[in-house]
């Protein structure tokens, strides 16, 4: 006779073990198997202390026969419990074995028992806490077919596992697919829980659906909700939409700590620093009338213990339509600056407080306070305010609270940019004395502010206190300081670090690298074939390096390599590259053009350069005044003084006057045609025009002169120099001094050499240095004075080294220093000649 479902679940009154049968209950007989089984499936695994004994191999084998334990009892007809086996679900989750639950669960609730939506809770409760998207979207299905209506627990459940596992659609599909009733209906935690997601994810388009729904189902919104849209205008860098929110939240609630705090933290992050001092004068204020409970609920999260009554969803505050706008502020920005340690903000001055008081939740109160002076201080440093950085800091201390080291950073990187090394030090110094180790942020910003300061050992040291380096940023800064000191070999180094220490390079990395390694004998010598090779050996490994990165060329990238190729000479490499750039680049445009025509030109490619001029043409491409500079100089290859005119004709077409370049390039032309009288006009046409002339322009011609032995050309621009008030360079002093010696007049090439290395210092240096110059290098006779003067080619000072050493030579020579170089025999001699021949 077949009993009940009811009673087969009576506590058994017996147990006696026979050859074949059990006995369960007096008035019914289960098989031996059946009940071995029973026992196998429910009885170990639940166990709290002997579950051990077994060790996992033991257990992992009694889960095994979970699914033959319920074919079995199928097959025999009993029913089997829908909570013993969520159970044996959940412990199959934990396990890890995601096929043995997926089978569990499809034979849940079978032989027609009634499942509810408790049945299914504790796995839900599992799957939101993992999560555990995928096992969560298993049990919707199973749930529909087996015609399981979703409580509202089961809901929020569902939706969080989806959204934190960053199933979103598939959540907003599950709050649109199920019908109001009195056990399933809209709750705010819902929509919290998306918006966060959405959040998470950085979408606007979901946080803007979720909106929609929101007013749809006028659910209302709470501080959580405020939370979240907060998060979400800083994602989308929206600061007027955060200013919405405060004026929405200001009409429904009080202002209380942790509001306040997400306040702070979002204006700061946007940029508004007045607003953050306001929101950071409220949140003091506070904290010293008191009268507040913080505690931290499950997830950790710091609330104030008050009822949170939903107030009603108005549209007002809509995502989509909030769009930037300039001088948008709701909160009063403004502060009072009275003096250097006294900063008043909005109406609240922190100078009368002196110290934090007394409170039941001090140690939650001083961390928040911390926290939010931090995100001020770090705002100002972003904002470059170096004077409110500083005030808050001491303010930080005036109200006996310790700064922390995000304050510490941001008070120092804003005073590295503003202020300098020394001033950042300091604060650093201060740390130290407080046993308080930089940040590695902070010592990633000292490191690059040494870089600036081309003070390479430094930055290096600072780098190597770093515990993690997450960022290019520090080592492209030294990596640019070893390009500007033309230090390759330290630039390996510092790349070789970088590989070493697994930190990431990034685009302008490798902007750098080909910046540093592109060229081998440049400047210094022309390319040859060792070089070449050694400089596409090179390049070859930057790019291999890239593409193992993922990285592509950039237009700073491809501009580079190109003019490290056209300093070697690289023809064909060079035209390779161009083709690169027109693939991978969006346009182009002039520039790059521009540095493969200067390097055609230099090669003597002229044919080439005019094909790549028209393929620019062709292109569409507007050339700019440097093009036709460029042009201009092919023409002295190909020697066609009527395409040098046709080039100046398009560049007064375009709206580019001739300048210093144009002039240059064309006395180029015609003195290589011979043409001194042409080349003298053009000369003193450019000096007429009120262009800004340099040394190039009269060398120009004073090369050509001293080739062809024309003391008198050299003398007339020499002349005109003189008179345009031009500096000469050490090429100047060269021509001049080799073409006097080319005649025998020695002591007028003296004098000239004298003349012209006083007119290549500035004049103001030789007022203010004029002793110096004389006692630590023009007369100087200790073995240290080449030194010095060598040292300052470190400093990129080359002209004013090559001056001192001409200088030195010519008291060495036994002729007398003369700083007066009006009075100049040489020069008056110039004039003289010159002057009364026009």
């Amino acid at each position: 006779m077949r009993r009940s479902y009811r009673q087969l679940r009576r506590p058994p009154l017996q147990l006696r073990l026979k050859p074949s049968i059990l006995t369960f209950h007096p008035s019914v007989m289960l098989p031996a198997k059946t009940l071995y089984f029973c026992k196998k499936l429910f009885a170990p695994s639940f166990r709290k202390s002997s579950a051990t004994e077994f060790g996992r191999k033991e257990i992992l084998k009694e889960w095994r026969l979970g699914i033959t334990v319920i074919k079995e009892m199928k097959e025999e007809g009993y029913p089997v419990n829908p909570t013993s086996v969520q159970k044996q679900i959940m412990n199959a989750l934990h396990l890890g074995e995601r096929e043995r639950a997926s089978s569990l669960l499809s034979h849940i609730g079978y032989n027609n028992h009634v499942l509810k939506p408790n049945n299914f809770l504790k796995i839900l409760e599992y799957c939101a806490s993992t999560p555990d998207p995928p096992f969560v979207l298993e049990i919707w299905k199973t749930m529909e077919e087996k015609g399981v209506d979703i409580n509202n627990e089961c809901h929020i459940l569902m939706i969080q596992a989806l959204c934190k596992g960053g199933y979103i659609e598939e959540a907003f599909n599950l709050m649109s697919n199920f019908e109001e009733s009195p056990d399933l209906y809209p709750s705010l935690n819902k929509y919290n829980t998306i918006l966060e997601a959405s959040a998470k994810l950085k979408s606007a388009t979901h946080a803007s659906k979720c909106l929609d729904l929101m007013d749809h189902d006028m659910v209302g919104k709470n501080e959580t909700t405020y939370t979240e849209l907060l998060k979400l205008a800083v994602l989308q860098k929206n600061l007027p939409y955060v200013h919405n929110i405060w004026k929405e939240y200001a009409k429904y609630y009080n202002f209380n700590f942790i509001s306040l705090r997400e306040f702070i933290w979002a204006f700061t992050r946007l940029g508004d620093v007045g607003s953050a001092c306001e929101a950071l004068r409220h949140l003091v204020d506070l904290v010293f009338r008191g009268g507040f409970t913080i505690k931290e609920n499950a997830e950790g999260k710091l609330v104030i213990s008050r009822l949170d009554v939903p107030i009603p969803f108005y549209s007002n505050l809509e995502w989509d339509r909030c769009q930037t706008v300039s001088n948008v502020t709701s909160v009063p920005s403004i502060y009072e600056n009275n003096n250097k340690d006294h900063i008043k903000i909005g109406g609240f001055d922190l100078k009368e407080v002196k110290h934090v008081g007394r409170n039941s939740n001090i140690g939650v109160v001083m961390r928040i306070l911390r926290l939010s002076f931090a995100d001020v201080i770090q705002a100002c440093a972003r904002e470059k305010n170096h004077e409110l950085a500083e005030q808050l800091f001491v303010q930080m201390q005036n109200l006996g609270i310790k700064p922390s080291r995000g304050a510490y950073d941001g008070l120092i990187r804003v005073l590295l940019q503003e202020k300098g090394f020394h001033d950042g030090m300091k604060v650093v110094k201060l740390m130290q004395e407080r046993n308080m180790k930089p940040l590695d942020s902070t010592l990633a910003s000292l490191s690059a502010r040494c870089s600036k300061d081309l003070e390479l050992n430094l930055a290096e040291s600072f780098l190597s206190e770093m515990s993690q380096c997450t960022t290019a940023y520090p080592y492209n800064q030294l990596l640019g300081a070893c390009d500007t000191l033309d230090e390759p070999e330290r630039g390996i180094q510092v790349f070789g670090k970088m590989k070493k220490l697994k930190v990431a390079p990034n685009i302008t990395t490798y902007e750098l690298l080909f910046s540093l390694f592109g060229n081998v004998n440049a400047p210094y010598e022309d390319g040859n074939n060792e070089s070449r090779a050694e400089a596409a050996k090179r390049i070859n490994a930057i790019e291999n390096d890239m593409i193992r990165n993922g990285i592509q060329h950039s237009y700073v990238s491809i501009r580079n390599l190109l003019k490290a190729l056209g300093s070697e000479g690289m023809i064909s490499e060079i035209e390779h590259y161009l083709h690169v750039a027109e693939n991978q680049l969006t346009t182009p445009g002039a520039p790059i053009y521009n540095i493969v025509l200067h390097s055609l030109v230099e090669a003597k490619e002229g044919q080439k350069a005019i094909n790549e001029f028209k393929t620019l043409m062709s292109h569409g491409y507007h050339p700019n005044d440097v093009t036709y500079n460029i042009m201009i100089d092919c023409c002295t290859i190909t020697g066609s003084l009527k395409s040098a005119q046709a080039f100046i004709a398009m560049m007064f077409h375009h709206g580019y006057p001739p300048q210093t370049q144009t002039y240059t390039s064309l006395i180029k032309l015609v003195l290589e045609l011979g043409d001194f009288d042409e080349a003298l006009v053009l000369l003193n046409q450019a000096c007429s025009e009120g262009i800004e002339l340099d040394a190039l322009l009269f060398n120009t011609i004073l090369r050509v002169a001293n080739w062809k032995d024309r003391i008198d050309i050299i003398e007339y621009v020499m002349d005109r120099m003189h008179q345009e008030r031009v500096p000469p360079d050490p090429d100047t002093c060269a021509h001049v001094f080799s073409a006097y010696v080319n005649r025998d007049c020695f002591t007028t090439a003296m004098e000239a050499l004298q003349v012209m290395s006083i007119n290549m210092l500035p004049q103001q240096d030789i007022q203010k240095y004029k002793t110096i110059f004389e006692q630590d290098f023009i007369y100087a006779e200790d073995s240290e004075a080449d030194l010095r003067a060598l040292n300052l080619f470190k400093d990129s000072n080359e002209i004013h080294a090559v001056a001192l050493f001409n200088l030195r030579w010519c008291a060495m020579a036994g002729n007398q220093i003369s700083w007066l170089t009006g009075q100049s025999h040489w020069v008056q001699q110039l004039a003289a000649t010159n002057r009364s021949s026009t």
